[in-house]
Formats: structure tokens, C-alpha cells, sequence
């Protein structure tokens, strides 16, 4: 199983809200997932006409492909229900808010799933905090393993 995590995202937000959201994707689309061609750089999601989509997340050619073959870059939409997609949509409109791809993986019946979160930016002294903290832990767990 394929997972693949934006771990900058958890530095540059702090997430407030999760959820887990479909993806209409193409049949070499779900082959790269699948084999972990996966890049988070830059990427984040945008509602149109009511609709969410997800932008600039880099799915790289699958290699056996034909013509056939996707766009690395193209947007992808997502599916959520009515209730999770208008509960965003009123968050967005809050300033500072943003729906950031957390992770993507492949889902127990085989599908390629999406945790997406709704976050509001971190400042400067915010991430100091959080490499401060990482790095305590760190060092909590290498005490330990002495």
C-alpha cells in the first residue's frame, strides 16, 4: 500500500479540521499513486462553481503508459459530501484559512483517497515553536533507547 505525506504542510499550518476525500482520477493516474510517484510541492485546494478541486499536486507519467498517458499537473476534483463541502466553504471565507493535501493513500477496497485539512498559516515564532518541540522529542527518544 502507497502512502505518501506533505510533511511541510504540518509545518507551514496548523490544522484544525480533517477530512478524507475521494479523487476522480485516470487509469495511469492511479498506477503512479500506486507506485508512489507522488509530489505535495506548492500544492493546495480551491473551490470552483461549488466544486472542490486540488491544484498543483504533481502525479508523475506512468512509465508503461501510451498516448493515453495524464498530465503530471492537471487539477484533480474531489468528493466530499454536501455537508463537509459547505462546513469548508463558510471556513474559507475566515481569514487565513486554507485546505492544504495532508496525505494520499490507497484505500482498503482500492481506492486512491485524500486527507485534506483545513488550516490557518503559522507564523515565524509559531514554527520556531514547532522545531523546538520536534526536536525535544527527539531527544526524549534517544534518552530512552540509552
Amino acid at each position: 500500500m502507497a502512502e505518501q505525506r506533505n510533511r511541510s504542510a504540518f509545518y507551514e499550518y496548523a490544522i484544525e479540521d480533517k477530512f478524507i476525500a475521494g479523487m476522480v482520477l485516470t487509469g495511469t493516474e492511479i498506477k503512479s499513486i500506486r507506485g508512489g510517484r507522488v509530489s505535495f510541492n506548492d500544492s493546495f485546494c480551491y473551490f470552483h462553481k461549488g466544486e472542490l478541486y486540488v491544484k498543483s499536486l504533481h502525479i508523475a507519467e506512468y512509465s508503461h503508459g501510451t498516448y493515453a498517458n495524464h498530465d503530471p499537473l492537471r487539477e484533480r476534483k474531489l468528493l466530499l459530501t454536501k455537508r463537509e463541502l459547505r462546513k469548508l466553504e463558510n471556513k474559507l471565507k475566515d481569514k487565513g484559512y486554507t485546505i492544504v493535501p495532508l496525505r494520499i493513500f490507497i484505500s482498503d477496497k482500492g481506492y486512491a483517497k485524500m486527507e485534506i485539512g483545513l488550516g490557518k498559516g503559522k507564523k515565524l515564532y509559531d514554527k520556531r515553536d514547532s522545531i523546538k518541540q520536534r526536536d525535544a522529542d527527539r531527544e526524549l527518544k534517544r534518552n530512552f533507547k540509552l
